[in-house]
């Protein structure tokens, strides 16, 4: 071997060996265990970070390590390549989507190839690709088939002058994105998924330990995520009666406005209700009422989400109508509130303003009445502020409430039930948060929806043996609409099946869609008759998934529903896909910016601006190299080429190699905790390495030459043994539990402990020092495999062992743990004094006495008689006086 590190030519030299060798294509092989590993596919933006870095090192250092454990491990990679991104760069770049999303995935890969990431290539599946979302439009008409997927109108944001539909994040201040016209809402056909079918599967799965398919492998916060956003609630679902009647003279929803709540115990506080803007009750009376008309128009602007409208300032308008309290017969004033959703519930609420935090802000704001209907002893209400105690279910009592004072909640809830039910005007009833998946997008760049409309049959579906729809790939969005609707070569078919003229469907699936299922396409990604094939039922479900806590809700959701419904179309065998869950932390870096005169911040590079640093090390301030003036030091955030603070791995590579960045990624801090990146912190790493390249070669001879008998070994070896087999057992404990930082500081620990070691010539010396290498290269083998590899076979390990690759994970010698002497540390009167040390085996009277005549001890005992001698045993001896 060359005495000199070299990382470039090491990891040249290695990889061309993996290559060669074509390790890390993977087959199934039932003689083995499987472990199938996957990180959440990428999304081809073009570059890769050190953000990137991390997160695949977690997964190539699992799949590594596990295949020395002696799995059959696959590591598959692709990409999630519609979107949205690919249309907004079409527009601006004036080029196909399908180019620059074919070039990104190219320029992405060849990044990823000087990482030495064990990924099996030959299972890449790119979504974009006709074989691959053929079976996205397959399942779909399956599930259309069986009622899963179905049809209906659709609240959407409409753009009037590019004649597209807009996401909510597409509507800026009331405004489309890009032409600045004012949006409007519209109600659109589209296709729906009923996700809601499964809702009581997919929160037993993250609520029920009993349950057989519960996600034990996932992190409490994320199930709690899931728990949170499938919403089960079980409460009330009642009428307050109006007689508003409509144009046509008949009563509007035959005089009944719903309502559902979880507090029913407070009904007779309710001083109020709201409306959707969207309802019928808020449309009729905004018909004879133009302020009201413009209030309505103007909720209708931006975003439809709950999360979006969570974030706006309640606000709304008497509508000037009433309906009847359904107990007490009281007229309640109606008003249209833009915080209530047509979409969930019925799209009305009741106001409690006195025990609802949301309801008395607004009835503060526009001086509505608060009126309190539950108390706890000790506590008084003052309707000028509120206090978390006015919701709270647990201890409150209702009063001023008639027949039900005195209740407790559920008692309440109960009482107030059977009466609604006795007048027939309610029930109750179990709701959720969870409404049916939306998966019609008026874009492009996505899956066609398999549907064909003709005037005399309707929608009909695409027949199976046409399949795939295959999107056109030459075409280049504008801004002015989905460009399908202006491609007559895709449009203009005839209909499948009376013969007639007939136009396709334009709208394409939610990129959800894609990522649903990718994970089990990598199983058998050449599977041509099938959505999934027997190599499925091989790998799945999957032993580790890998991701951000961003998607611990939908895509996670998605994929659970989309796992569920294959299962029940008998494609797969299994309801979950995912057996364990890890959520990996952000890699940050320090960014720096100025506030220009527009107010939008100007981002620059770390290569843009001179830091001083303070005597810690800490940034204390900046200035921009090309004019010499302050720039703003924004701290440690998440990498992103929007804040221009992404270190490319390309660079780091450059400079001291793929090892080191991999080590430092993981070394940084624990893989689920959010870290920083730093360049000494990367250097530090280097510097490790080329310590551990320069010693093998100084002792090549030594460790290639050494036997295997430890037999006789001096005292310094079997301390060096003990050392190197506790760091083992440590180590190994780490790799299980994916705690990857505290495996590189072993590894440091371990060549230390080798560098500090004074051993002797001896052949069982010489055999200790060359057991200590074999576990060193190992343990460092799936963080740094590169260097790994190249001191591997001319440290003669390949002679013994085989390939690294397939090298048996070593096996702690309980043996060389025992110790023949123990250190305990020494008090008198439960103040630190000193140690012994005695033998391991030694006895308790042989412990005391050994304490009592230590020098030390007697210095501070001073003579006094000892009361007793306390011992814990492996830790200390107190002498008490």
């Amino acid at each position: 071997m060359q005495d000199k590190y070299v990382p470039a030519e090491v990891e040249a030299a290695a990889q061309a060996h993996w290559d060669a060798q074509n390790l890390s294509r993977v087959t199934e092989d039932p003689s083995r265990p499987k472990f199938y590993a996957c990180s959440m596919l990428p999304y081809p933006s073009g570059k890769l970070h050190m953000g990137h870095v991390r997160n695949y090192t977690i997964n190539d250092m699992m799949a590594r390590w596990l295949r020395m454990k002696g799995h059959n491990v696959l590591m598959p990679m692709g990409w999630d390549a519609f979107g949205l991104p690919a249309e907004n760069a079409a527009i601006d770049n004036k080029r196909p989507p399908a180019d620059w999303t074919r070039a990104n995935i190219a320029d992405m890969k060849a990044q990823m190839k000087p990482l030495g990431l064990a990924i099996d290539w030959s299972r890449e599946v790119a979504t974009c690709d006709p074989g691959y979302y053929k079976w996205n439009q397959w399942f779909f008409l399956k599930m259309l088939e069986k009622g899963i997927a179905y049809k209906k109108t659709q609240v959407v944001n409409w753009d009037p002058v590019d004649q597209t539909v807009l996401a909510n994040e597409q509507v800026v201040d009331g405004r489309g994105w890009r032409s600045g016209a004012i949006v409007e809402k519209r109600e659109i056909p589209g296709y729906y998924l009923a996700i809601t079918q499964y809702a009581e599967e997919l929160l037993a799965g993250v609520t029920d330990p009993s349950h057989p398919d519960y996600l034990a492998g996932w992190p409490e916060r994320v199930r709690l995520m899931q728990e949170h956003w499938i919403g089960k609630s079980t409460g009330v679902r009642f009428a307050f009666t109006h007689d508003v009647r409509g144009a046509d003279g008949a009563l509007i929803d035959d005089g009944r406005m719903y309502v559902f709540t979880t507090r029913a115990d407070t009904i007779m506080g309710v001083t109020f209700c709201a409306v959707a803007p969207e309802h019928p009750l808020a449309q009729h009376a905004a018909a004879s009422d133009p302020e009201l008309a413009a209030f309505i128009a103007e909720c209708q602007k931006g975003g439809t989400t709950e999360a979006e409208l969570a974030l706006k300032d309640k606000e709304g308008r008497d509508t000037g109508l009433t309906v009847t309290h359904p107990i007490t017969g009281a007229a309640v004033p109606l008003w249209v509130g833009n915080y209530v959703l047509m979409s969930y519930g019925d799209g009305a609420v009741m106001g409690v303003p006195a025990h609802d935090e949301r309801d008395f802000a607004f009835a503060l704001k526009y001086g509505l009445p608060i009126r309190q209907v539950v108390q706890v002893d000790g506590e008084t209400f003052d309707a000028t502020r509120w206090q978390d105690w006015y919701a709270d279910k647990a201890r409150g009592v209702t009063c001023q409430s008639g027949d039900f004072d005195g209740l407790s909640h559920q008692g309440a809830v109960d009482a107030i039930a059977g009466v609604l039910s006795a007048k027939v005007l309610g029930e109750k009833k179990t709701t959720w948060r969870l409404r049916d998946w939306g998966i019609s997008r008026q874009r492009y760049w996505g899956t066609p929806i398999p549907i064909i409309h003709c005037d005399d049959c309707g929608s009909v579906p695409v027949p199976e043996k046409d399949l795939p729809v295959v999107l056109p790939e030459d075409l280049v969005p504008d801004g002015s609409g989905n460009p399908l609707n202006k491609c007559a070569a895709f449009l203009n078919v005839p209909c499948p099946q009376c013969g007639k003229p007939a136009r396709r469907e334009t709208d394409t699936m939610d990129t959800f869609v894609d990522s649903a299922w990718y994970y089990m396409r990598y199983t058998c990604p050449d599977s041509h008759d099938a959505m999934v094939d027997a190599r499925n039922d091989y790998w799945m479900p999957m032993d580790q998934y890998i991701g951000g806590i961003e998607h611990a809700v939908l895509h996670l959701l998605y994929a659970r529903f989309w796992t569920k419904a294959m299962r029940d179309l008998g494609l797969v065998k299994f309801g979950e896909p995912f057996t364990k869950l890890f959520t990996q932390g952000m890699l940050g870096m320090e960014c720096f910016y100025r506030e220009e005169a527009s107010g939008k911040r100007r981002w620059f590079y770390p290569s843009e601006v001179d830091i001083e640093y303070d005597d810690r090390g800490a940034p204390v301030r900046a200035t921009a190299k090309a004019d010499g003036l302050p720039v703003v030091l924004g701290g440690i955030e998440k990498m992103s080429k929007s804040k221009n603070n992404v270190v490319e791995p390309k660079d780091i590579i450059a400079r001291f190699g793929a090892d080191t960045a991999r080590l430092f990624v993981m070394f940084a801090g624990p893989p689920d905790q959010s870290a920083a990146w730093s360049d000494s912190g990367a250097e530090g790493a280097f510097r490790f390495l080329r310590r551990v390249w320069a010693a093998a070669h100084r002792q090549q001879a030594l460790i290639a030459g050494a036997g295997s008998s430890v037999d006789g070994c001096s005292d310094a070896a079997r301390a060096l043994r003990r050392t190197m087999h506790e760091l083992l057992k440590q180590v190994s404990a780490d790799y299980e539990r994916l705690q990857y930082n505290t495996v590189v500081s072993g590894a440091m620990k371990m060549f230390n402990a080798l560098e500090d070691a004074t051993l002797t010539d001896s052949a069982a010396d010489a055999a200790v020092r060359a057991e200590g290498y074999g576990i060193l290269l190992r343990t460092l083998y799936p963080a740094a495999p590169h260097l790994a590899h190249a001191l591997w076979t001319p440290l003669g390990f390949a002679e013994r062992h085989g390939d690294l690759v397939d090298a048996p994970w070593p096996a702690v010698d309980e043996a060389a743990l025992v110790r023949s002497e123990i250190e305990l540390m020494l008090q008198v009167g439960g103040k630190l004094r000193g140690s012994i040390t005695v033998p391991a085996s030694a006895d308790k009277a042989a412990i005391e006495a050994a304490a009592l005549a230590n020098s030390d001890a007697q210095r501070f005992m001073d003579g006094k008689p000892v009361r007793k001698v306390v011992i814990v045993p492996g830790r200390l001896v107190n002498i008490v006086v």
